[in-house]
Parts: structure tokens; C-alpha cells; sequence
């Protein structure tokens, strides 16, 4: 016979959600020669993502979104330029752990970034401007609000821990190319709905 306490083993090893987010950059710079600061816009987009589950507390994470930026050098010794816009596909992987027991189902997490710089619009000063692939960590906590054995809503909150260099050729307009080292570092605010399988 089996012992009331042995583990159970029915629970849903996969689970997957659709969610509004909303990505903040709480970005700063270095920016070579003429100084200055950066700026960089809000971004709110649909986002997917699946978990896996282990068992009935630990569980990895993929998310999937991609975003749109607009990009400004601030208080440079040029003045503010206009350097366009750029998306962002950042790919997340966490590690999570749930504390189960009840409708409300509170997690943690952390894991790795990897984020990839497309479509980029150089705006109207530069004549080209690239931005190197970034790794970085990710920080997460949010909650599940069970409605039934399959469907639920979630919050989610997510810390990036993201930096690029950044290389304007602005030789048209200043005569020079110049480097900018940037932290964008996200906050990534998701609400949705979410189906366990």
C-alpha cells in the first residue's frame, strides 16, 4: 500500500500562456567622444511563453516577444540626436519554483538572456548603426490565479540584466564614428491568461 505521503505525480507538465507586456528600459550610457546619455521608448507587445514542469514546484520557462525602440543620444556636446529605432527578439530562459497549495500559485525565477538587434532605422543624422547580440541575466517573480484545473491568469514582473555596444557612423553629420556602451536593462510587466495541458 502506498504511504499517504508519497509524492504525487499527477500534475501538468506543460503549461502555456499569452500575455500583454509591457517593456520599460531603465536604460544609461557611455558614449565615446561627444557624451551624453541615451533614451530609449516603452515598448507594449504580445508575448508567448511555455514552462515545463519537472514536478509539481520546478518548472523552466521560454519566453518569446519581440519589441520596438526608439533611440535618442541626450545631452551630448552635439545636442540630442535622433538615432531612429531598433527591435529587439529576446529569447528567456528561467529556472522557476512554484510554491503550490492552493488557486494562488506565487513563483520565483532566474535564468539567461539572449537578446537580438534587427530592423534597424538609423533615423536622420546617422548613416548606419549596428548593435552587438547581448547575453545578460534575468531576474522574475509573478503569480498564477487558478480558474479551474486548466485555466488561469497570471502576473509577471522580469528584470533583464542587458548591455550592447552600440557603433553610430555619423560621418555625414559629425565627421566621426562613435561607440556608445549601453545598459538597457528592462522591466518587463505581463498580465494574461495561461492553459495547462
Amino acid at each position: 500500500m502506498l504511504s499517504q505521503d508519497a509524492p504525487t505525480t499527477d500534475f501538468s507538465k506543460w503549461q502555456f500562456r499569452l500575455r500583454g507586456i509591457v517593456v520599460t528600459p531603465d536604460e544609461s550610457a557611455d558614449i565615446e567622444a561627444i557624451g551624453g546619455d541615451v533614451s530609449i521608448s516603452t515598448a507594449v507587445v504580445p508575448e508567448f511563453d511555455i514552462t515545463y514542469f519537472f514536478d509539481e514546484n520546478w518548472s523552466a520557462e521560454l519566453i518569446l516577444a519581440t519589441t520596438k525602440h526608439d533611440v535618442e543620444a541626450v545631452g551630448t556636446d552635439a545636442g540630442d540626436i535622433d538615432l531612429g529605432s531598433v527591435w529587439l527578439l529576446p529569447p528567456t530562459l528561467t529556472g522557476q519554483y512554484h510554491f503550490t497549495g492552493g488557486d494562488f500559485v506565487p513563483y520565483l525565477g532566474a535564468g539567461v538572456n539572449l537578446t537580438l538587434f534587427y530592423g534597424v532605422d538609423e533615423g536622420p543624422v546617422a548613416d548606419d548603426i549596428e548593435y552587438d547580440t547581448a547575453v545578460g541575466f534575468a531576474l522574475q517573480g509573478g503569480f498564477d490565479y487558478m480558474l479551474n484545473d486548466k485555466w488561469f491568469l497570471n502576473f509577471d514582473v522580469k528584470k533583464l540584466f542587458l548591455n550592447t555596444t552600440a557603433t553610430v557612423d555619423a560621418t555625414t553629420a559629425l565627421g566621426a564614428t562613435v561607440d556608445a556602451d549601453v545598459d538597457i536593462n528592462p522591466w518587463i510587466f505581463g498580465f494574461g491568461v495561461g492553459l495547462k495541458l
